[in-house]
């Protein structure tokens, strides 16, 4: 059995219908496990660049605040010290000369408010402690100078509060310059650090982005080459249940149980619409299943292998739109697998008052991919008052994809693609035309024909024209086709309008 997340292919010959419950047991392996998507793995790996990133953040800001507190107790204690200084200075002038004690008690009563105003800065820093004692020493210096300028700086004790006043002075100053001393060393160091944190941090993305990219390529490329090779084995009419080998799922899960309903589908009607022919077309219908999942899939290689040969040059926005656009095609993949089982449900649609517009739009971007790869021109001239059409969404939706996809094919080399809509005799006619190959008035009347193709052998099944006939038919339209060779194709879609 194939599996949806291992190896090889068997090359044998195609099997018989698939049995109830080898499916049955293959869709309840493949659903009930613990699921871990691949979209929540993507995320925790950003979500680990981002805390790596905020922790980054938070140490600078951290090493900032503490170094502006040091900065600004530098500059506190640096005036505090100019203070200190000048009072010394106005001291000694006095010693000598009688003069300027005046100027000395000035000072100090400013450096005693400058330590009021900055004690929130200082003890920050220096601690209670310290501050205290500074607080003590420039109190006292200053008690002393007052008394030195009353009677008691007249008599024998005068000698007595000049020695206890050198003293006070000496030690403020050196507590002021050994704290100033201290305190430039303490911020060389965290200047030191906060020079080494974009080196680690450096460092530890460079380590992350490597592991992610591993764990990312792995997760992601190594599943759709396990998908390329499904394709190949249903193109060979393989339809074996892909079976589960991981012990969880994620959305290659969900893409393998709906090729699992696809083949179950696929094969079932395959009776209905054959029934002599029945071996015949299983070659072509899965010959066309390659096709529609070989796009996406195609296009999921080549972003990856851009994504692999490029990385080390591309900025992380880059590899996010690579990523995401990994995972918009692996959405398309899943897409038309659903829109392949719609071909088989043969339901019959719901009618219900639909804008043409957004039935256009919602279908070019399931195709939009497509357009940009072959070099396409589109154009839209979709007035914004067209009328509504009685229709249903996604039988309408499917015609216009097959209407798309033959355009763009039809222009290998490139082209222009128009769709274009106008009110017609109480219908909606909605053009699509090319500028491509054309098709050949020999063939125009079989276009619409189950199985008639010009397509190259595994490029198409023919049932594209055939099912979007039938659709409009039972949406009571009609479609018509307009073509030359080598000038292009018109394909006209009559719908009936809402009223």
């Amino acid at each position: 059995m194939g599996r949806d997340d291992a190896g090889t292919d068997k090359k044998a010959m195609p099997p018989p219908a698939l049995e109830g419950g080898d499916l049955a047991a293959a869709q309840e392996a493949l659903g009930h496990r613990p699921s871990i998507s691949i979209r929540a793995r993507i995320v925790l790996g950003f979500l680990s660049f981002v805390a790596l990133s905020v922790a980054a953040s938070a140490a600078s800001w951290v090493i900032v605040s503490r170094v502006q507190s040091k900065l600004r107790f530098l500059d506190a204690c640096g005036n505090y010290a100019f203070e200190i200084q000048q009072a010394r200075r106005y001291e000694k002038n006095f010693f000598l000369y009688g003069t300027n004690l005046a100027d000395a008690l000035e000072n100090i009563q400013a450096a005693r408010q400058l330590l009021g105003r900055e004690s929130a800065d200082i003890v920050a820093v220096v601690g209670p402690g310290p501050f205290n004692t500074m607080v003590g020493h420039v109190g006292r210096y200053e008690e002393l100078l007052k008394r030195l300028i009353g009677p008691q700086g007249k008599g024998s004790g005068r000698s007595a509060i000049e020695l206890e006043l050198r003293e006070h002075g000496a030690q403020m100053v050196s507590v002021a310059m050994e704290l100033l001393l201290r305190e430039r060393r303490r911020v060389e160091r965290m200047l030191g650090v906060s020079r080494q944190v974009p080196l680690v941090f450096i460092l530890a993305l460079l380590v992350l982005v490597g592991f992610t990219t591993r764990f990312l390529t792995r997760q992601m490329l190594e599943p759709l080459n396990r998908f390329v090779s499904y394709t190949d084995r249903i193109a060979r009419g393989d339809f074996t249940p892909i079976t589960p080998a991981k012990r969880y799922r994620d959305e290659f899960s969900n893409l393998a149980m709906a090729i699992n309903l696809m083949l179950d589908k696929l094969k079932k009607h395959e009776e209905q619409l054959l029934q002599s022919r029945k071996m015949a077309a299983v070659g072509n219908l899965t010959s066309g299943i390659a096709h529609e999942l070989n796009n996406p899939l195609n296009n999921i290689s080549l972003t990856a292998e851009s994504l692999l040969d490029g990385f080390a040059d591309m900025s992380p926005d880059e590899r996010r739109q690579l990523l995401q656009d990994i995972l918009t095609q692996t959405e398309r993949a899943s897409g038309t697998v659903r829109n392949l089982l719609d071909f088989a449900r043969m339901e019959r649609p719901s009618f219900v008052p639909l804008s043409i517009g957004e039935i256009v739009a919602t279908t070019l971007r399931l195709v939009m991919n497509e357009i940009e790869l072959n070099n396409v021109v589109l154009a839209r001239k979709l007035d914004d008052g067209l009328p509504p059409v009685l229709g249903d969404f996604s039988q309408l939706q499917q015609v216009f994809l097959n209407l798309f996809l033959n355009a763009i094919q039809a222009m290998p080399r490139g082209g222009r693609l128009e769709v274009r809509a106008v009110p017609e005799e109480g219908m909606l006619r909605v053009d699509v035309a090319d500028t491509g190959q054309g098709i050949p008035e020999s063939n125009i009347p079989f276009i619409f024909d189950p199985f008639f193709t010009t397509k190259e052998q595994g490029k198409g099944t023919g049932l594209g024209l055939s099912v979007s006939f039938n659709i409009i038919k039972k949406h009571e339209g009609r479609i018509t086709v307009r073509s030359r060779l080598n000038e292009g194709t018109t394909f006209s879609v009559f719908l009936p309008l809402a009223s």
